[in-house]
Formats: C-alpha cells, sequence, structure tokens
C-alpha cells in the first residue's frame, strides 16, 4: 500500500458523486479540500465519521474546508446514505477504485482474526495547490472534526 504522504502532489481524479454528477479535483483548485475515505456506507463506525463531520460542516466551511466522502460503494447506496443522515457534502461512487488507488488506501486488513483486502479509513488535507498538507491515519470516528480544526 503506497499511501500519499504530506508534500505530496495529488494527481488528477475524477468520479461520479451520488447523484451520478462529475466531480473533479480541479473543481476545488484554490481551495482546501479535505477527503475522506470510509470502508463501507451506512455501517456504525462510517455513520458515526460522517454525522461528525456534518455536525461540525458550519465550523469546518468557515475555517474554508471543502468535503469529500469517498468509498467503493455504487452510486445508489452513497445516494441513500447522503439522504438517511442529510449529508451536506458530495459522496463520490469509487466503484472501479481510481481515488482509492491514487491516495493509496487500499490494502491489507484484519477483523476478527480474518485477513482481507479493504479500503483504510483515512483523511487527507488538500491545500489550493493540490497538495497533501496533513495525513490523518487514526481516524477517531466520533470525534474526527476535531482532528481536522
Amino acid at each position: 500500500m503506497k499511501t500519499l504522504k504530506v508534500g505530496d502532489k495529488v494527481p488528477p481524479f475524477l468520479a461520479k458523486d451520488e447523484n451520478g454528477t462529475i466531480v473533479k479535483l480541479s473543481d476545488y483548485k484554490g481551495k482546501k479540500l479535505i477527503v475522506f475515505f470510509y470502508p463501507k456506507a451506512s455501517t456504525p463506525g462510517c455513520t458515526a465519521e460522517a454525522c461528525n463531520l456534518r455536525d461540525n460542516y458550519t465550523e469546518l466551511k468557515a475555517k474554508g474546508f471543502e468535503l469529500l466522502g469517498v468509498s467503493a460503494d455504487s452510486e445508489k447506496r452513497q445516494l441513500n446514505f447522503k439522504n438517511k443522515y442529510q449529508f451536506p457534502f458530495p459522496l463520490l461512487a469509487d466503484e472501479d477504485h481510481t481515488i482509492i488507488n491514487i491516495f493509496g488506501v487500499w490494502g491489507p486488513k484484519q477483523f476478527m482474526g480474518k485477513k482481507y483486502d479493504g479500503i483504510h479509513r483515512m483523511t487527507f488535507v488538500i491545500d489550493g495547490d493540490g497538495v497533501v498538507e496533513k495525513v490523518i491515519d487514526k481516524v477517531k470516528t466520533k470525534d474526527h472534526a476535531a482532528q481536522l480544526l
């Protein structure tokens, strides 16, 4: 797993959000962007993390941040997740793992003794020039906004 690090330039990417709208990294040029990766929409940890970001969205926006959530879920699953919890930020449906691979968040995991490959819960803060400013690899799902602020 070769994960992007602080100081790395993020390669250009595009993906569809929960509505099928194309979202590109270049849409955020000149803005601070938080890209948070989560394993699966509507699971307990992912819901806690996204809801914490939702609940602190006004403060994050006041600090100049834009947010993008990314998982390998389908557009439909992302849309259901967004609607159920009223998230004010786009959720990208990266079913082909393009963005997941660019950021290097796919790799070996272990749960209850079982080993498998999956998405590592990680968050990247990207500056207005597309350079990684901060990487959070130990995400506190219930207090993630505090890690960012």
